[in-house]
């Protein structure tokens, strides 16, 4: 990918379906994360967990690929794998963060 953009995985089939389990973009995320201090997950600051309309997604940047291309790799193919709907984002719109930075 030669500029950075965001993607959203959303946490629903490309045919309507709601992705099981509910915990599901928490643990995709956590796949980029490492564990901190107390064993808790610290997640990859390119990779997110964020809130759209009550339901979990996750974020990525792109630039991802310049560190961790398999990592990037894996997600996208994650989405693809399992039919989920993605949607690319201009690099200057900002999510809130999560409630809490480790999960």
């Amino acid at each position: 990918m030669s500029l950075s953009v965001q993607i959203i995985i959303r946490n629903f089939t490309k045919d309507g379906q709601r992705f099981r389990p509910g915990d599901w973009a928490q643990r995709l995320a956590s796949v980029a994360g490492r564990t901190g201090s107390g064993g808790r997950i610290r997640f990859h600051p390119k990779v997110r967990v964020i809130t759209i309309d009550g339901a979990n997604c996750v974020l990525v940047d792109t630039s991802l690929e310049q560190q961790e291309p398999m990592l990037l790799k894996f997600l996208l193919d994650f989405a693809r794998t399992n039919n989920l709907v993605t949607e690319e984002i201009p690099q200057g719109l900002d999510y809130p963060e999560p409630h809490a930075a480790e999960a």
